[in-house]
């Protein structure tokens, strides 16, 4: 339908929407573990070209009624140019209902609450943000430009204007040495700002990332050395165990690179997700093949 600016990436929940590209490439584009847009400069699409995207979708999909903002982070716009994106969708897609998009911490503290609830009101009401780690330690050894207040402080003030959050962490992170501050400290940060859903990854690092993954990690002190899905599992449990957010959070962890997918709501389901996980490091329960996974 689109002649996209490859290479494209959407969240899987987004894959039967409409996708424009507001933006090109990441504004931060500096994590260690992300390989995504490592090809592409960072540059804003002109308006002109945003809406012949637009009107062309329309012609052939006028029905269109969710819409996912590209690329890596189109929520680093300033509200207006996002308010002129928004207008034409709405100009060109009469049943326009949700728009979403990636966006980082630091988008969503720059932007003031009355910018977040404009943005709202025009129905920009879902972020993908990538929380990755709740310890200050690790997110400085994967280069993530965040702190654990400012990723609790961007999540809270997202949900409270009234855009629903939508967050993934990292299993395998911390690696050997460090998964229990990686995730005790995962788990303090989603306490205190519960997303509207809670998404687990598991590590994977493409080989033009390894390198630099590892040097980062190991000039805060120490090697990085790789968890096995044995213990990737010992990191998902006590996760689940320590979540205890003080609202309703769906989660997941069925994207493609778990090697456990399970479903529920936390706390509520808190319980029976652990055994799930505790079967499964017994035997008792499959996991998916490594050849099945990818990113």
């Amino acid at each position: 339908m689109l002649a996209y600016d490859m290479p494209l990436y959407r969240p899987p929940s987004e894959g039967d929407n409409l996708i424009v590209q507001a933006t090109l490439g990441c504004s931060f584009n500096r994590c260690g573990f992300c390989s995504m847009y490592r090809s592409k400069t960072f540059s804003v699409r002109p308006l002109d070209e945003v809406e012949r995207d637009v009107a062309r979708a329309a012609a052939v999909w006028p029905e269109a009624h969710r819409v996912f903002l590209a690329d890596g982070d189109a929520m680093t716009l300033p509200a207006d140019r996002l308010h002129a994106i928004l207008d034409i969708l709405h100009a060109h897609l009469p049943r326009l209902a949700r728009v979403s998009a990636y966006a980082t911490p630091a988008n969503i503290l720059k932007k003031t609450p009355e910018e977040l609830e404009s943005l709202r009101a025009r129905k920009l009401s879902l972020v993908y943000i990538g929380v990755e780690s709740g310890d200050a330690d690790m997110l400085k050894r994967i280069t993530k430009g965040a702190s654990p207040r400012g990723i609790a402080t961007a999540l809270n003030k997202a949900r409270d204007c009234g855009i629903k959050t939508s967050a993934t962490v990292i299993l395998g992170l911390g690696g050997r040495t460090h998964w229990r501050q990686h995730i005790e400290g995962t788990a303090e940060v989603i306490n205190q700002a519960p997303p509207n859903f809670l998404s687990t990854l598991q590590l994977y690092l493409e080989p033009e990332r390894r390198a630099d993954f590892l040097d980062t990690f190991a000039k805060q002190g120490d090697a990085f050395v790789p968890q096995d899905d044995l213990a990737v599992l010992d990191e998902l449990e006590t996760l689940l165990r320590l979540l205890d957010p003080p609202r309703p959070v769906i989660f997941r962890s069925n994207h493609a690179s778990n090697a456990l997918p399970l479903a529920g709501t936390l706390p509520k389901d808190s319980p029976r997700l652990a055994d799930t996980v505790k079967a499964a490091r017994a035997g008792l329960v499959g996991m998916r093949p490594a050849h099945r996974r990818s990113l």
